[in-house]
């Protein structure tokens, strides 16, 4: 199949093939194109099926159009949801997004950056994952421009946009001190990302906040890489302890599901035998007999303004790191309905 040029439209429309070059590439304006003879010119581009020539653009102009999106686990519907408004956001800015997962491994975040960068992609929007630090750095060494998106490191200088989790478990666990539950319990990775202490530590701040006294038994953290056994271990115990709790914070999603999941093992009733506020949103919350309540993430408005920042720092000069923090929504269901007195 002959491949169709400028040229060829150009012969047809009976103008110049710079003209036809301008009107292509949006510039018809700015060269003084008519209307009539710009939609000709697009008209006739559409019946031939011309296909821009990518490639040769990209030479000219050093720049790909695409974006590299790295997320730390596309099986957790968070992110999903984030690389779909990614995408979106990024098309209507004139741009491809190129996606890979790198599951919470940071060799495999050092991988696909390092395809990417090959690929010659304009910039990344990364959901860091564990001991991946060294890599942010390592883009900021080599001025390849990226924002981070939901993770970011306090201690390296770099543009971010994320959740403010600290406020958000603050919230979540104000919320069910107000509805009545005191031995208020929470399940965490082991990680030292700085999402996940932040977390942590709005949790414990709200029992603090109440004058209810933290005990270290309350909190379990457990490995990503096995999180079915560990979490069955962490409530466990935190049920068999002398003093039970009578709620539970999950730190995640996945966390949450996997706890739901032994929690209808035991055959134990949310809420009146145990409480639940999870991070996260996603379907499986609604379909839960007990309706889950949730921290709700700005998940549109954290896609398209990283595509936003990005492409700020893709077409203009910035001096200073842009940092924007957005508040999640407390989203009360029946899984912490005020506790019901004895």
């Amino acid at each position: 199949m002959q491949k169709i040029s400028l040229k060829d439209i150009a012969r047809k429309a009976q103008v110049s093939t710079a003209l036809v070059s301008y009107v292509l590439n949006g510039k018809e304006k700015e060269s003084r194109v008519g209307e009539e003879i710009a939609a000709k010119i697009r008209q006739i581009a559409q019946e031939l099926n011309y296909q821009p020539n990518y490639l040769a653009k990209s030479l000219r102009s050093g720049k790909t159009q695409t974006i590299g999106l790295i997320l730390a686990d596309i099986s957790n519907p968070f992110f999903a949801n984030v690389a779909r408004i990614v995408e979106d956001e990024a098309k209507r800015n004139g741009y491809t997004v190129i996606i890979g997962s790198s599951d919470e491994n940071a060799d495999k975040s050092h991988d696909l950056l390092d395809v990417l960068i090959k690929r010659q992609v304009d910039g990344f929007i990364i959901v860091s994952c564990e001991d991946s630090a060294e890599q942010v750095q390592e883009l900021v060494n080599k001025r390849i421009p990226f924002v981070l998106l939901d993770r970011y490191f306090p201690a390296i200088a770099t543009d971010f946009v994320s959740t403010n989790h600290y406020e958000a478990a603050l919230e979540g666990g104000k919320h069910l001190i107000a509805n009545g539950y005191r031995r208020i319990g929470m399940i965490a990775y082991e990680s030292e990302m700085y999402h996940m202490h932040e977390r942590i530590r709005g949790y414990q701040d709200a029992l603090k906040d109440s004058q209810i006294p933290f005990q270290e038994t309350w909190l379990k953290k457990v490995q990503f890489t096995n999180i079915e056994p560990e979490v069955k271990i962490a409530i466990d115990e935190l049920l068999s302890a002398e003093n039970p709790i009578d709620a539970l914070i999950f730190a995640t999603y996945g966390l949450a599901i996997n706890g739901l999941k032994y929690i209808n093992e035991l055959r134990l009733k949310v809420p009146d035998d145990i409480a639940i506020v999870s991070f996260g949103q996603a379907e499986a919350f609604d379909l839960y007999y007990c309706p889950i309540t949730y921290l709700k993430q700005p998940i549109s408005l954290l896609g398209q303004t990283a595509v936003s920042l990005l492409v700020d720092k893709l077409t203009t000069v910035q001096t200073e790191p842009t940092q924007i923090l957005m508040k999640a929504e407390l989203v009360a269901r029946e899984s912490s309905k005020p506790k019901m007195s004895v």
